[in-house]
């Protein structure tokens, strides 16, 4: 019987140590079932009961960049595993974009009709950046949003964000950003009376107390707030309180753990500010960005696997504060991905001679050895291949 019991245990730590986990929220996989049509109420985003409603989810990266994480797989195990009910496809329009590159909309088409089967929200992002005016490509916004309408506007998942961050001294919201708005947004209504449209405000997505000032006369808008833990604080909470207080919807389409510039560093008790005034007031939020790329924000690591199951050693650390943050709004319970060590091993003692332990090769597979890498013996702390011993936060102990 102690054989058997044994033997289970190992399969158990073999399973927590290959996946993170695959819990399901209660009814996650039926949220615009449940929630279905949504509207703005009272400067509120609400189901077709009249019910509040907070949508939590990730953002994908530029598309024409990082397309292979948006996929069927991947969004299901966010779903499944983390509990989002928003995903976000950030289609850029400049940086080799739409614009550059006008089959880049499949990859949008792609997340949407995943969404629709996985019966979550999706935001269709026209992600306007180094393009700063939204008016130098408002003729291909016509387009493409009246395709976009047309394909879905009969379904309550879709949400479009026409305006992703306008920026610059000269882009203001009276001048550019809403009369921009007043002309493409005739264009969905046209094909989609009803879907949520998001608009961005001035620079990049900060100023909603300018368009709550002077807001667009359609009752299912909300104004786009971004912002970066580790940049924004205090002064951008009280601007966004400004704005609720006129009755501006309030969207936090994009948000960060990291600098503005998307890197240096994870900013993570900022980011637990921000993720409670979001909370006390009901704002629906996707994070930046669903990506191995090497940044801060990049909730993925280098080498993850793009259809998702990701492995602690595969999410980054604002990877793994997302998660836990979406599943505690999403009712699962907390998880401790990394494995159990085994308390009757004592650590090992590094060896005097290094020689005796293997050279870190980024083709191999570790899971508990040690190894000699820059002079460093350094011993696994979970599955891992390809990350390089050094990074404090990866899957790597030093030893001596």
């Amino acid at each position: 019987m102690k054989k058997i019991t044994t033997i289970f245990v190992v399969l158990l730590m073999t399973v927590a140590l290959f996946s993170i986990g695959n819990t399901t929220a209660a009814d996650n996989d039926s949220v615009v079932e449940e929630h279905g049509q949504l509207s703005i109420s009272n400067g509120e985003l609400v189901n077709e009961r009249g019910e509040q409603v907070q949508l939590k989810g990730m953002s994908s990266h530029g598309l024409q960049w990082y397309g292979q994480f948006v996929n069927y797989e991947s969004m299901k195990w966010l779903r499944d595993d983390w509990g989002i009910n928003v995903f976000r496809a950030a289609m850029y329009t400049s940086s080799g974009g739409y614009i550059d590159d006008p089959s880049v909309k499949e990859k949008v088409k792609e997340a949407v009709e995943a969404a629709i089967d996985l019966d979550i929200y999706v935001i269709i992002d026209w992600h306007i950046l180094s393009d700063n005016d939204p008016n130098i490509y408002k003729e291909e916004a016509k387009d493409f949003f009246d395709e976009m309408s047309e394909l879905y506007g009969d379904y309550p998942n879709v949400i479009y964000e026409i305006a992703n961050e306008p920026n610059g001294s000269d882009v203001t919201w009276g001048n550019q950003i809403k009369p921009y708005a007043e002309e493409v947004i005739p264009i969905i209504r046209n094909n989609d009376p009803n879907n949520i449209i998001i608009v961005g405000t001035g620079t990049w997505s900060q100023d909603v107390h300018h368009a709550a000032d002077n807001q667009l006369a359609d009752p299912n808008v909300m104004y786009a707030f971004h912002f970066y833990a580790g940049t924004h604080g205090q002064n951008l909470r009280d601007q966004v309180d400004y704005a609720l207080d006129q009755g501006a919807a309030i969207f936090v389409s994009e948000w960060g753990t990291s600098a503005a510039t998307g890197d240096g560093g994870v900013f993570l008790d900022e980011a637990q500010v921000w993720i409670d005034f979001m909370d006390e007031r009901n704002l629906s939020w996707a994070n930046w960005s669903l990506t191995h790329k090497d940044e801060s924000s990049a909730a993925l690591m280098p080498g993850a696997n793009p259809t998702g199951g990701w492995t602690e050693a595969e999410l980054s650390p604002s990877g793994t504060f997302v998660r836990e943050k979406i599943r505690e709004s999403a009712s699962i319970p907390p998880s401790d991905p990394t494995p159990p060590s085994d308390p009757g091993e004592p650590d090992p003692t590094p060896p005097s001679d290094p020689g005796e332990y293997p050279a870190w090769d980024p083709n191999q597979i570790y899971t508990n050895e040690i190894v000699y890498h820059n002079g460093q013996l350094w011993q696994a702390k979970w599955w891992t291949q390809n990350q390089e011993p050094g990074d404090p936060y990866g899957p790597w102990e030093p030893l001596n």
